[in-house]
């Protein structure tokens, strides 16, 4: 199955079944079929070829949908842009993958002047810009579509946010795709009757997965552009919506949001990905939303979805990320290359049919990342991707989450993760957000620095935050610094920007005589 054959059935057994809804717009499944072949022939009909890329650079909207879906059906290979981002991101990411064409939204359209356009552009705009294309004039019924590809050709660039360097792009199969719907929708218990909301950047992969998800049962997705939090409530009570998918900054903005006792209650379950949810936070929504399950998910771009808890599970530790989720394969390795033994720390290593290609026209990144699987593995010899994410495995075989090998903090000697600090502050009643970064420090090797948000209507200060960090955590984990602010930065894909507060506590304590002194 190629990824826009995902909908065929859905098209075949319920065709006026809705599929996608923007606003007061939406479409059948026999519409968006219809507009699909029409932009798939228009595309071909201005020269794309099999392999050639389509960049998509808009805020969600139906066309965004269509013209993956399109690009997907004309042979070619689209390439979702953060609608986040600035120019200089995007003009890189259109650099590296030269695209073929353009699709973008006039107000962005506009922000790329000085930006090297592909050949054809096409702006979301019945008015589009000289040299451009409009939307409605990318239609044709001239071009024979034919499929004669395999599953394992291209079918996506999804671009990681950067946070190690400049964005770089995941290269993603037609299987990659259909057998990530295929495995979430397995254990999530999708069907034709659910009402996804997308409210996070189809360019992120947790985002796409609520559409690829959807498609793959016939189910309806909701897609949304949100300013705040109360709009992601409005929109679960307004289209009655079955599944949520958030990350944990947007989970705590929710919770600490007064819910009217009838809302969200036709919610059957919740998700988060993109990071661990405090155990506050779990506990929040837990009582809540007693009628929705809640499944905590791990994942990473290169491997989609590795693991996720099952949601009967409640006894578990927060930082559990669970079981390998349906055709995945988890192994745990040591620095030796050797599969680790119960309780024992190593890197988290993904195998299977999930596993993407490497990154776009880099193999020296990807041969770091993408190596075959260790011997002892069900998997030995064939691809893997090496997630430099440390875990260890219980008895159960389930799995727990420790830190990222290069993001934990070396202080007095020992590693620690920045997760467990954040827990214990988030316990302190007032504190709405937490970030713990390490500072360079001259004895430590490095300060462990907090920066936090308040609830509203606290009288919490920074000291207070620290007593309430020595009274919970040992010594060496104890915060040497606390600031408070009103914001926390995030990056595009709406996570806490580490590296922008990493980058400021390293430039701020470049003197080893900036970092508080011990008590």
């Amino acid at each position: 199955m190629l990824f826009h054959e995902l909908y065929y059935r859905a098209l075949q057994m319920h065709p006026e079944g809705i599929s996608v809804v923007f606003g007061d717009a939406q479409l059948t499944y026999a519409k968006l079929h219809e507009q699909v072949e029409a932009v798939a022939a228009g595309m071909m009909a201005r020269g794309l070829e099999c392999g050639d890329r389509v960049a998509i650079y808009a805020a969600q909207g139906i066309e965004m949908v269509v013209a993956m879906l399109a690009t997907s059906r004309a042979g070619g290979v689209f390439v979702p842009i953060n609608p986040g981002l600035k120019s200089a991101q995007v003009g890189h990411i259109l650099d590296d993958c030269s695209p073929h064409m353009l699709i973008v939204d006039k107000g962005r359209y506009a922000a790329l002047a000085g930006v090297a356009m592909p050949g054809h552009v096409v702006v979301l705009s019945d008015d589009a810009p000289e040299a451009s294309i409009a939307w409605l004039a990318l239609v044709s019924s001239d071009i024979a579509l034919a499929d004669t590809r395999s599953e394992e050709e291209l079918a996506a660039l999804f671009y990681t946010s950067g946070s190690t360097g400049r964005p770089k792009g995941v290269m993603l199969s037609h299987a990659n795709l259909v057998e990530g719907a295929r495995s979430v929708s397995s254990y999530l218990a999708n069907s034709r009757h659910d009402r996804l909301l997308c409210a996070l950047p189809l360019s992120f992969d947790y985002g796409f997965s609520q559409l690829s998800t959807a498609l793959s049962v016939g189910a309806r997705v909701v897609l949304i552009n949100y300013l705040f939090p109360k709009d992601v409530l409005n929109a679960v009570d307004r289209h009655g919506i079955t599944g949520l998918a958030c990350v944990p900054p947007l989970w705590q903005q929710l919770v600490a949001l007064g819910w009217p006792e009838d809302d969200m209650n036709s919610l059957r379950y919740i998700t988060n990905s993109g990071g661990q949810l405090p155990a506050s936070t779990v506990q929040e929504l837990r009582q809540r939303l007693p009628q929705a399950k809640l499944f905590l998910m791990y994942g990473l771009t290169e491997a989609f979805r590795s693991t996720y808890v099952d949601p009967d599970r409640q006894d578990l530790a927060v930082n559990a990320i669970g079981l390998p989720i349906p055709g995945a394969t988890i192994d745990v390795v040591n620095p030796e290359g050797e599969i680790c033994a119960v309780g024992e720390q190593g890197e988290l290593v993904h195998s299977g049919p999930l596993v993407a290609q490497g990154y776009w026209q880099d193999p020296a990144r990807s041969a770091i990342r993408f190596r075959p699987a260790p011997e002892g593995s069900e998997q030995a010899g064939k691809p893997a991707v090496w997630s430099g994410d440390i875990v260890y495995r219980d008895e159960e075989g389930i799995l727990y989450f420790v830190g990222r090998e290069d993001g934990q903090i070396k202080t007095s000697g020992y590693r620690v993760s920045p997760t467990e600090i954040e827990e214990a502050i988030l316990a302190l009643d007032g504190v709405a957000e937490c970030v713990v970064v390490g500072a360079p420090h001259e004895q430590l090797g490095q300060a462990i620095i907090v920066f936090v948000t308040l609830e509203e209507n606290t009288s919490l200060d920074e000291p207070t935050i620290l007593r309430h960090g020595k009274q919970l955590l040992p010594a060496f984990m104890v915060p040497r610094d606390v600031m408070i602010r009103e914001v926390l930065p995030r990056n595009a894909n709406d996570k806490h920007d580490r590296v922008a507060l990493q980058a400021e506590v390293s430039s701020r304590y470049a003197d080893p005589a900036d970092v508080q002194k011990d008590s």
